[in-house]
């Protein structure tokens, strides 16, 4: 361990690196035990070194942006875990392009082509997390998906090498991209957008803003919507209808507000949690025969 910290504090500043770090501090859920390592590099250069040479140490790497979308198991994480959020951030608009770096939040982002009188990002307001996230999974609500307004993307490959990809190099799916099947990290993006006027693009982003402050269990915590969508049907109305709605297992919860979505009411731990989720999956199933797939990404020593 002292290694580690050792080389670490050769590539980055000291106050960027925690050790034995709780990772329920960086999840929405709250939930987690601790990381060995947690970086929060600043640069590509910074990002690269510290692949190169964790790599060479033999140690686990785990890349995360915000959190939104994670349960860390009990045990935590073994190795060093990379967050990019923050500290990874930035953007600059020229007219109809973005190019944004990855670890931007994607509210404060929305807020900024907003201001430029840019339509298209207007469904992407309210998704928690990073933009690198949304891209790897190929984010989407309303009817709109990242695939919809990427142009570009540049990534890093586990060894360091950057290169750029197009939307179509990208093969955006449901909730996949080649980001997340090729274990990649989004470094930046440009996004191709249409002018649009001002008042129109704030009135579609606060009729968005609305249906999910009214739908959504937002101050609870959460991973947001806890399964992928069925083919043909929905998550939420499956969990409703097979009798599910806001019942609790050991402080595990089905929202009241959104039965597609599983809360932590203040106590779950992750096992609480991921066994409350095979219930809801086993009583789904013997209802319907549909088998529902999680969304929420489970990482973590067993």
């Amino acid at each position: 361990m002292k290694d580690i910290y050792k080389v670490l504090t050769n590539i980055m500043d000291k106050e960027n690196i925690f050790q034995n770090e709780h990772m329920n501090y960086h999840t929405s859920f709250k939930i987690g035990g601790k990381a060995d390592f947690l970086v929060t590099p600043k640069t590509e250069e910074e990002l690269r070194s510290i692949l190169i040479k964790m790599k060479e140490m033999n140690q686990n790497i785990f890349i995360m942006g915000n959190g939104t979308n994670l349960l860390v198991r009990d045990k935590g994480i073994r190795g060093l875990v990379i967050k990019l959020c923050e500290n990874f951030s930035g953007y600059d608009i020229e007219n109809q392009f973005v190019n944004v770096k990855s670890g931007i939040l994607m509210s404060t982002l929305s807020k900024h082509i907003m201001k430029s009188s840019l339509s298209g990002f207007e469904f992407a307001s309210g998704i928690p997390g990073t933009i690198g996230g949304a891209i790897a999974m190929n984010a989407g609500a309303y009817d709109g998906e990242m695939k919809d307004v990427i142009h570009s993307v540049r990534a890093m490959d586990m060894d360091g090498n950057i290169f750029e990809l197009s939307n179509e190099q990208m093969q955006f799916g449901y909730r996949k991209s080649i980001i997340t099947r090729d274990n990649l990290i989004v470094l930046s993006a440009v996004l191709k957008l249409k002018d649009a006027d001002y008042d129109f693009i704030k009135a579609k982003t606060d009729d968005f803003t609305f249906k999910r402050t009214t739908k959504q269990p937002l101050s609870s915590y959460s991973a947001g919507s806890t399964f992928k969508r069925p083919e043909g049907n929905f998550a939420g109305k499956l969990i409703q209808d097979a009798g599910l709605k806001g019942i609790m297992m050991r402080d595990a919860a089905i929202s009241e507000l959104h039965s597609g979505f599983v809360i932590n009411k203040g106590n779950a731990t992750c096992q609480n949690i991921l066994e409350f989720i095979d219930f809801i999956k086993a009583t789904v199933y013997s209802k319907f025969d549909i088998m529902l797939e999680e969304e929420v990404k489970v990482v973590g020593e067993e």
